[in-house]
């Protein structure tokens, strides 16, 4: 058995992995994460043999996953994910390939792997990612954006005279400013997302994932799949390459 580990920029994600058969756990904030969160977390499962981890957010935070695992599991044997040329039939677009993000690079291996299409990827986290792959397994690029919660806080911080809501409203125009501000980040993520598969010539499946991808996905003419495990699904695959 394995431990994976998705560390994004808001929410720490974890599940467990035998012969790519995932069970994920209860997701964690980063503000949250400290030892006593971890321990609680992990000191019940059974002791998996190795850990992969993918890690866009602090390396406090990675430093401290890594002790609390020594901790635990002496001796487990410890992978960080890292973006690649090819692998699983995708390569990558970047002429820098590790500069792509591990958390994009591991939800393109795991998109592919799992669907074999042509795919537009979109994470709906903290930033939202766009990724689009043909048929053939080729990374043709992607966008990045800010996601629904930093649009609005920065239209908060840049406005004196607006303020960050979590309230959900309605779908349209609105006729209040909350409202107003809601539907208008939900709107560009959404745009956003329609003129990159209206720019591609070949039909995209589009798959999503991350926190707000419901959201998202609830107000988009185009069928899509909602794939909340992508990047630990990616993890399990690089455990595979290595045993």
């Amino acid at each position: 058995m394995s431990l994976l580990i998705d560390m994004g920029n808001t929410r720490l994600k974890w599940g467990t992995n035998k012969n790519l058969d995932i069970v994920s756990g209860l997701p964690i904030s980063n503000t949250k994460v400290n030892r006593n969160t971890l321990l609680q977390l992990w000191q019940t499962i059974n002791p998996p043999d190795q850990l992969a981890i993918s890690c866009v957010s602090a390396s406090r935070l990675f430093e401290l996953v890594l002790s609390i695992a020594g901790e635990l599991w002496p001796g487990i044997t410890i992978i960080p994910a890292k973006s690649g040329t090819k692998a699983f039939g995708i390569c990558n677009a970047y002429q820098e390939p590790e500069m792509l993000g591990v958390d994009r690079w591991l939800s393109m291996v795991a998109g592919y792997h799992s669907y074999r299409k042509a795919l537009c990827i979109v994470d709906c986290g903290t930033a939202i990612t766009v990724d689009v792959v043909d048929t053939s397994g080729k990374h043709l690029g992607g966008l990045i954006n800010p996601g629904l919660r930093l649009m609005k806080e920065s239209l908060a911080k840049g406005a004196e005279n607006l303020k960050l809501s979590e309230t959900n409203y309605p779908f349209g125009l609105a006729t209040n400013t909350d409202a107003a501000i809601y539907n208008g980040t939900l709107s560009a993520a959404c745009g956003l997302i329609e003129i990159v598969l209206k720019n591609q010539p070949d039909t995209l499946q589009l798959l999503l994932t991350g926190g707000d991808a419901k959201i998202i996905a609830a107000h988009l003419p185009t069928p899509t799949i909602i794939d909340p495990d992508l990047v630990l699904r990616g993890l399990a695959l690089t455990l595979t390459k290595q045993s």
